[in-house]
């Protein structure tokens, strides 16, 4: 199945993605891989989450926002690319997430991405990555996660 009618499937509707919060853009190309700037969890209710695991959120929370952050990357994909079909690969993620010095579960946290592109592309979803724990991140967000993806060459349309 391909990753657009698995998304559907799914039931998953992508946003328009975010803005970049400072002087950067979303995404660069070079040659065959698409570098994904690093994203923080949507706005809820009109403002940004905030807090550490460990001390302020859960795992399953800190889960949720990876995934949330999963999917405006997918959105970014899917803008920059036209379609989430020409995704190769998924090659690695770095996910980075605003924990206490005891938190120990960050691979836990960032599953909520990883999982989230398994689901949508299936073994081209599998990646390496890093998990890491950060004193801060920017706005207080409880994640933050980037990406790089090898991209399939755009298919020719066959002329009638």
């Amino acid at each position: 199945m391909s990753a657009e009618k698995k998304l559907k499937a799914l039931g998953i509707a992508l946003p328009k993605p975010s803005s970049p919060v400072a002087s950067y853009v979303n995404a660069v190309q070079t040659g065959k891989l698409l570098y994904l700037a690093g994203k923080g969890p949507p706005l809820v209710d009109g403002k940004r989450p905030a807090g550490k695991l460990g001390r302020d959120l859960t795992v399953e929370q800190g889960y949720a926002y990876a995934r949330a952050v999963g999917i405006d990357l997918l959105a970014v994909m899917k803008s920059e690319l036209g379609s989430l079909d020409r995704v190769a690969r998924v090659v690695k993620i770095l996910g980075m997430v605003n924990a206490t010095p005891d938190f120990a579960d960050h691979p836990k946290v960032i599953n909520g991405c990883s999982d989230l592109f398994v689901e949508v592309f299936g073994d081209q979803g599998r990646h390496a990555r890093s998990a890491v724990g950060m004193g801060s991140l920017p706005m207080g967000i409880p994640v933050e996660i980037e990406a790089i993806i090898e991209i399939a060459p755009a298919r020719k349309r066959k002329r009638r």
